[in-house]
């Protein structure tokens, strides 16, 4: 079962993570024995400028995780950073690119 990532998390995750960078977005994931797999999302301002368009973005990267969940390794914490490129991208492209990246870590 995957949850969402809390709060507090985010900046150990950005520390000791492993970054795998992609088209649309980048991830930074930590892989730890007993530890579920846990996913946050962050979209920036400076890519993503209207509200409504950010909170789209991160949609889309929570869904694209929740649909590839079988490929994620069971024992890491993700934090996708979405890039500008994903405006306008379906929940499949993400999820490709997701799958990309656990194949890659």
């Amino acid at each position: 079962m995957s949850t969402r990532l809390p709060g507090a998390k985010y900046r150990s995750v950005f520390d000791s993570g492993r970054v795998l960078k992609g088209r649309l977005m980048s991830a930074w994931v930590v892989r730890k024995p007993d530890a579920g797999r846990q996913a946050g999302v962050v979209v920036s301002k400076k890519s993503f400028h209207d509200a409504v368009d950010r909170n789209r973005a991160k949609r889309i990267m929570r869904e694209a995780f929740r649909l590839s969940v079988d490929q994620v390794p069971g024992d890491s914490d993700w934090v996708l950073v979405g890039r500008s490129s994903l405006r306008g991208k379906k929940v499949a492209d993400v999820a490709a690119e997701l799958r990309w990246m656990c194949g890659r870590c």
